[in-house]
């Protein structure tokens, strides 16, 4: 079978030799003859290109399609990892979320029960500045009035020592005098008699 394949391609070739050699015409050359040797020029050069680069030809695109193959699997399996990623990080985002809104809670409570403790230490504090300040307005009141009877006392005294002073007159000392020196006399002689 690969006798008659060769003879045929050997017919082709020299084929065109033979169209284009008439007798009759010479140096003309009709157009039919002409369009005739073109046709069968491009068929031999494309049919002897596509004979020697069919087999080269055929292994470059099955290496083609083996590459685009194993290109489209592995974009698959990439694919296939990329959408496994994607649902861990979609689960691990809501995840995230609630554990945002946990952190979030546990920080209002956590702040509120610092603002009660605060306040609560605020209120301690408020009534022992209110308890400072009452015994000290209690100890500056009661020093006032210490200090008023003092000078109460000591304008009393004043008063009545002038007082005394003024009415004591001479008459009224020696009068005071003797009276006391009576008194002392029967406080003494009270004794005695017993």
């Amino acid at each position: 079978m690969r006798r008659p394949k060769q003879n045929l391609a050997f017919l082709i070739l020299l084929l065109p030799l033979f169209l284009g050699f008439s007798p009759a015409e010479g140096s003309h050359v009709s157009p039919l003859t002409d369009l005739l040797g073109k046709t069968v020029n491009f068929i031999i050069l494309f049919g002897g290109l596509g004979f020697l680069l069919a087999k080269p030809l055929r292994r470059f695109l099955a290496e083609i399609g083996l590459s685009v193959e194993k290109t489209i699997q592995e974009t698959e399996r990439a694919k296939t990892d990329s959408e496994a990623r994607l649902e861990s990080l979609k689960e691990r985002m809501l995840s995230l979320e609630q554990e945002v809104r946990k952190i979030k809670g546990e920080g209002d409570e956590a702040g509120q029960r610092e603002k009660e403790r605060v306040l609560a230490l605020a209120r301690q504090e408020s009534e022992k500045i209110k308890s400072f300040a009452a015994q000290e307005v209690e100890a500056l009141s009661q020093s006032a009035r210490a200090e008023l009877k003092g000078h109460a006392a000591e304008i009393a005294v004043s008063l009545a020592r002038a007082n005394i002073v003024r009415r004591l007159t001479p008459e009224l000392h020696s009068h005071l005098i003797d009276e006391s020196i009576h008194r002392l006399e029967a406080l003494y002689e009270k004794p005695h008699s017993r």
